[in-house]
């Protein structure tokens, strides 16, 4: 086992944590943005406000990305439990 080899796996499981929080981060970004957005319009500087709109953003974002996510990290570790023998050589 290489140092090249164990970067490449380190970089796709990098890739892989990205891609599986991007859904969720990316709408917590824009809800942020929206309801900050809204407070400076209003000038309503409730704390709550944010939070209450992320959290069910996001809920609802992990409840509709859920499958495709359970996908990507099935196939990705079953692709590293699969190449355990190249792995030891």
């Amino acid at each position: 086992m290489t140092a090249d080899f164990i970067v490449g796996i380190m970089a796709e499981t990098i890739k892989v944590t990205l891609l599986i929080s991007a859904p969720a981060l990316l709408v917590g970004l824009v809800i942020g943005v929206v309801v900050s957005l809204f407070q400076a319009i209003t000038q309503i500087q409730e704390m709550t406000l944010v939070f209450v709109p992320k959290i069910v953003g996001v809920m609802i974002t992990v409840v509709i990305f859920l499958p495709w996510m359970i996908n990507l990290l099935v196939s990705f570790t079953h692709n590293l439990f699969a190449n355990i023998p190249l792995y030891i050589r």
